[in-house]
């Protein structure tokens, strides 16, 4: 998710090219009719962009633009309701903030407030065009009536079907302004009404105001004014936290959300500088809040100071900002990760157009990544430097100070030997990334003009810098392990299957995505003579004992095959060993001399999942395999063996369990699925075949178990 607000009351946006828009307010007018059919507290349109595939925020009502920044461009991986509802191309109805907190953390934690959300896809039955969400009140019911969830998804495909023809005429609909609030009705009818209701609210002995949905005010009385210690004409128009700078906390700020988002009255009492606590009421509808300001009495908190006035306009959703993004670094897995939440949510939030980063090793600068910058090779010019060159890079990677530099000549009165701006940008911020007290790289970010860094932005970014810091850390860590897990998966498994005369073999292996990404299945294929030994088998667990205990036991099943020994004692003489290392993990397996001169094969199992057997003619079949139990169970344990005939053309399918249990299913259907594949596209080329066949499980999100699949042919004469 990408937040691009840069935090400060919103107001209608032009369409981001500039140009005028021809025709009606395709966007605007839908949700306007939604927000009022279905009483609807605020809502938004998404548009989905192709390249990348992101959602943006098109059009928004009855809340301020500002809230929604850390989902104005959202990932299509984003854990969001409006994401779900474009994959699942159905209704995502949350009831309450218990139900997001449960469903969508990430949501909760920066908006924990009761609300109901609808979240659409903007559809037809060919293509997405976006997405819709609603918002109600915490008061609306549990749950929707099928009348409406079939109105909601009938008006979002109507939606569509307009875009798609607009697209079809050249004319696609882009963003629109955001809706601006209704006017608020008053109950006093024409001027003289509306001139006693001010007379009214002057005599009051409380200060009244009034503020629309962006926080600004519309009306203050004099007592308001007294109170707030601002003359009211320095009130009107302006945001009350910027005209009143010690209402600018974000604890004041999460009771101004809470009672826009929940639509329920809240409260906060704030201290007026030097000595004096006020209480505030806030009663907020559908066009923005009523405030209702008087002396708090009883209220006692020595030692507290009033913050200190803000250098720039309000950083209103700071704080959700910070927060969001703290959810998100605590997912990112590897340095990918840490980079694209960087372009997406960082960059765009400060203004930087581009952004590096920077790691050091054996006292040089190597790039870890980057983004943005329109001639990579100068930021990769900067791999292999020495931490002694004289540039902000260095200089931070070094000291762990941060640098700032607002324009290009600031930047060469601090380094007298850049002689030019080689990245073509005129200002940076360059952040060390420092984890559990040592540094673990710097974060450089690149404007395109000269930027003032003020007191407040400089603490926001090295704050970042911080949560960026752990993250990396933790990605760096994660990527050398995986590096590790796979050097040793690639050390232990056969880089490429052996030739065998009058057979055609592939193979095919998928660690699974819990754990280290490393595992205990393994396979093999050795020739010997005229005939050939073939392997396959399953040690439990998916770390790197698995895998090194799979490693000895297929170098003893080498070791064996070599020694001339038959099935059934190679899998003693394997089951010996185990019980001898005195481990305390099983190996399944299933081993088979093949004979392709003779047409036949002789198996012998432990405990592992019987192969499938293919005839020319293209049925297929589960043989009927004698065996044994586990490895490393029983000293005494035997494996009969079992002969079966391979006609020329015959194919064995050796595999593990993970290709065929998964969790919900039965193993017996998943095998008949497998045969049915099998029946099906048996006469492809190995190869291709073997892709075929775990091209589900390759393609899922997450894998339980590991996966082997071998597959060997006779060949036709």
């Amino acid at each position: 998710m990408v937040g691009v607000s840069d935090g400060r009351s919103s107001s209608p946006r032009p369409p981001p090219d500039g140009r005028s828009r021809a025709g009606p307010p395709v966007l605007s007018l839908a949700l306007a009719a939604m927000l009022e059919e279905f009483h609807a507290h605020s809502g938004a349109v998404y548009l989905l962009a192709a390249d990348p595939p992101v959602l943006e925020m098109a059009v928004m009502a009855g809340l301020p633009r500002a809230f929604a920044a850390p989902w104005e461009r959202i990932t299509l991986g984003a854990r969001v309701p409006v994401v779900d509802a474009v994959q699942l191309r159905r209704l995502i109805w949350v009831g309450g903030e218990e139900e997001m907190a449960r469903r969508y953390p990430r949501v909760a934690v920066v908006i924990p407030y009761p609300f109901a959300m609808a979240a659409l896809p903007v559809a037809t039955e060919s293509a997405v065009y976006g997405a819709v969400f609603l918002t109600w009140p915490g008061t609306h019911p549990p749950e929707l009536s099928d009348r409406q969830r079939e109105r909601l998804m009938a008006a979002c495909h109507e939606l569509a079907l307009k875009l798609e023809r607009a697209a079809g005429a050249g004319r696609p609909v882009r963003p629109e302004p955001d809706l601006p609030a209704a006017p608020t009705v008053g109950g006093a009818a024409g001027t003289l009404g509306a001139v006693e209701a001010a007379r009214m609210a002057a005599r009051l002995p409380y200060g009244l105001c009034s503020l629309d949905l962006d926080g600004r005010v519309g009306f203050a009385n004099p007592a308001a004014a007294e109170l707030l210690g601002v003359p009211a004409d320095r009130l009107i128009g302006v945001p009350l936290w910027s005209a009143v700078p010690w209402l600018d906390d974000p604890v004041y700020e999460d009771r101004y959300r809470a009672a826009l988002l929940s639509q329920h009255t809240t409260s906060f009492t704030a201290l007026r500088p030097p000595g004096e606590w006020l209480s505030f009421r806030l009663y907020p509808s559908r066009t923005g809040l009523s405030v209702r300001i008087s002396r708090a009495r009883g209220v006692s908190r020595p030692g507290r100071s009033a913050p200190a006035p803000a250098e720039t306009p309000s950083r209103l959703v700071s704080v959700s900002k910070v927060v969001s993004l703290t959810g998100a670094l605590a997912e990112a897995a590897d340095v990918r990760d840490v980079m694209q939440l960087i372009a997406d949510e960082i960059a765009p939030t400060v203004g930087s157009r581009a952004f590096a980063l920077l790691g050091s090793r054996a006292g040089r600068m190597y790039v870890i990544g980057h983004r943005g910058y329109p001639e990579p090779r100068v930021v990769e010019g900067f791999d292999g430097m020495p931490l002694t060159e004289p540039t902000p890079g260095a200089q931070v990677l070094r000291t762990g100070v941060p640098g700032f530099f607002e324009s290009w000549e600031e930047l060469r009165r601090l380094y007298p030997t850049r002689r030019s701006s080689p990245d073509g940008f005129a200002a940076w911020a360059f952040l060390p990334l420092i984890a559990s007290g040592r540094p673990v790289g710097t974060c450089v970010l690149a404007y395109d003009a000269p930027h003032r860094f003020t007191t407040d932005e400089r603490a926001v970014l090295i704050s970042m810098a911080g949560l960026v810091a752990q993250a990396l850390d933790r990605a760096l860590l994660y990527d050398a392990k995986q590096r590790l897990a796979h050097g040793l998966q690639e050390a232990l498994l056969p880089r490429s299957l052996p030739v065998v005369p009058g057979i055609e073999a592939a193979a095919r292996y998928l660690p699974a995505t819990r754990g280290m990404d490393i595992g205990g299945d393994f396979y093999d294929l050795v020739p010997a003579g005229g005939t050939a030994a073939a392997v396959i088998g399953d040690v439990q667990g998916h770390n790197v004992t698995a895998a090194g205990l799979m490693g000895q036991v297929r170098t003893a099943v080498r070791a064996c095959t070599a020694l001339g020994q038959e099935p059934e004692e190679v899998m003693r003489s394997t089951n010996r060993l185990l019980i001898d290392l005195g481990t305390e993990l099983f190996v399944s397996c299933l081993y088979l001399r093949l004979d392709p001169g003779r047409g036949r094969a002789v198996l012998a199992r432990a405990g592992h999942p019987p192969p499938l057997l293919r005839g020319p003619d293209g049925r297929v079949r589960v043989p009927d395999v004698a065996g044994g139990p586990l490895l490393g169970i029983d000293g005494a344990a035997r494996y009969p063996c079992t002969e079966l005939d391979l006609a020329p053309g015959a194919l064995l399918v050796l595999y593990t369990d993970g290709l065929v249990e998964s969790p919900g299913t039965d193993f017996d259907d998943s095998l008949a699925e497998l045969g049915d594949r099998l029946t099906e596209a048996g006469d492809l080329p190995l190869p291709e075949l073997a892709d075929r066949l775990v091209r589900d499980e390759a393609d899922a999100e997450e894998r339980p178990d590991d996966i082997a699949l071998l597959l060997l042919r006779t060949r036709r004469e």
